[in-house]
């Protein structure tokens, strides 16, 4: 590691390069921008402007020209070092191996990021029980964003000292926190930053091993984030038992339009609990539900709100072990949602009997461009009405019917939709028992 950064370090410091802020700092005046183009490359170390900053209480300022030019180089030099380019307000440091040196660079760069946007350090181990360092200067860069902090392995200190640091970036837009499991348990020190007018849009929190508690906190502070429009709290099976607080939450968070709560341990009394939110949600696009495996026998009469989400693009109802009651009340609603383009309903293997009237109607979604339907343990007519359904889905461009075994020696059914398709760009046909003549239906 070491030797490689010296080649980069050795490269850089040969090779005619654009200076840091110019390349950072694209919309600066002119007059700065001409001026930073002249700087030179010197022969300071990086090491020296962080003993510098570290001191920076009793060290004069830079108050001299080549003072400035240097530490601004050393800067650029460690992105070269990194194989990373300073593009505009973004600083993109995702999976760099990071080391606790390589830290202390990074928070050296701050002072000269007064605009920074977006800043993305995920995928870095040595983050965690460092963050401190950076939350510490985050009044440095008060216009950020976009703060993503995914498998940092942060650690309780990490959390809190973020939770304090949210209040000096008052134009947050984005937090990812996803991956980080002692963000669970902890999600209050955090939240509770959150002021009423937030600017969050996204929040992501993918397998943080979130409690109960951290749920129901969750619930009582979405009606601040009023500009929220993309929730994933996907695998935290706990959450599911505050599912009744969370949902009276979603229901003040009315520009939401992704909610994904893949594998959150839902049970059959969450659809009818997160049904009552789906009227407030009428800006819906995206709803993943997969996953959860005791959903299974939940959806009957449950689904009454469903149709209020007109705007609905994506449906991801996979592995829920949807019943025949299930099937029949999902038959009344999807085909409702004239703006449908994604529907995952594989592994669901139970409704391979009962599934025709639903298949069917599919025909009444003329937006739909995926259609996942593999291991669903089809029978014949049920593969009869879908393929006679897929005629009519003319903007279809993935079609998965893997794993079930009824399309082998049926695949003349599709051929039809095989040859009226415009748009049909992927067909899945693993494990189908296919036949020499389905074979060459394909040719």
């Amino acid at each position: 590691m070491s030797q490689t950064r010296k080649n980069s370090s050795s490269e850089g410091e040969t090779k005619s390069q654009t200076s840091f802020v110019n390349k950072f700092l694209r919309d600066s005046k002119a007059e700065s921008r001409e001026e930073k183009n002249d700087l030179q490359i010197t022969d300071s170390q990086p090491g020296d402007w962080i003993q510098k900053t570290a001191t920076s209480d009793t060290a004069k300022p830079l108050n001299s020209g080549m003072e400035l030019r240097s530490s601004m180089e050393e800067n650029e030099q460690f992105l070269q070092k990194l194989g990373k380019k300073a593009v505009d307000k973004c600083l993109d440091l995702n999976s760099c191996g990071l080391t606790t040196a390589d830290m202390e660079e990074m928070v050296a760069l701050l002072p000269f990021l007064p605009d920074l946007e977006e800043l993305d350090i995920s995928w870095n181990d040595f983050v965690g029980g460092n963050l401190h360092s950076i939350t510490q200067q985050m009044h440095l860069v008060s216009k950020l964003r976009i703060l993503r902090l995914g498998s940092c392995r942060l650690n309780t200190d990490d959390v809190r000292a973020l939770g304090e640091a949210l209040e000096m970036i008052p134009e947050l837009e984005e937090l990812n926190l996803s991956w980080n499991s002692k963000v669970g348990g902890n999600l209050p020190l955090i939240l509770q930053k959150f002021q009423k007018g937030s600017k969050i849009q996204i929040l992501e929190l993918v397998d943080c091993a979130l409690t109960s508690e951290d749920g129901a906190f969750l619930g009582q502070v979405l009606p601040m984030l009023q500009s929220l429009e993309v929730l994933d709290l996907s695998v935290n099976r706990d959450i599911g038992g505050s599912l009744n607080s969370i949902a009276q939450g979603l229901k003040s968070t009315s520009n939401l339009k992704v909610l994904k709560l893949h594998s959150c341990g839902l049970s059959q009394t969450s659809v009818k609990i997160l049904d009552a939110a789906f009227r407030y949600l009428g800006e819906l696009r995206k709803l993943d539900l997969s996953c959860n495996k005791d959903l299974g026998g939940g959806f009957e009469d449950s689904l009454a709100q469903v149709v209020m989400l007109k705007h609905l693009e994506v449906l991801d109802l996979h592995q829920c072990s949807l019943t025949a009651d299930d099937v029949m009340s999902l038959t009344q609603v999807i085909p409702l949602l004239s703006n449908l383009q994604e529907l995952d309903l594989s592994a669901n293997k139970k409704m391979g009997s009962f599934s025709e009237n639903l298949l069917s109607r599919l025909r009444f979604l003329p937006a739909l461009k995926s259609l996942v339907i593999n291991n669903c343990a089809l029978e014949s007519e049920t593969f009869t009405a879908l393929a006679e359904a897929s005629v009519h889905l003319s903007a279809l461009e993935v079609f998965n019917l893997s794993w079930n075994k009824c399309v082998g020696g049926n695949l003349k059914l599709l051929l039809e939709t095989l040859k009226l398709s415009m748009s049909l760009q992927v067909l899945r046909l693993s494990s189908c028992s296919l036949v020499t003549e389905d074979v060459a239906l394909l040719e």
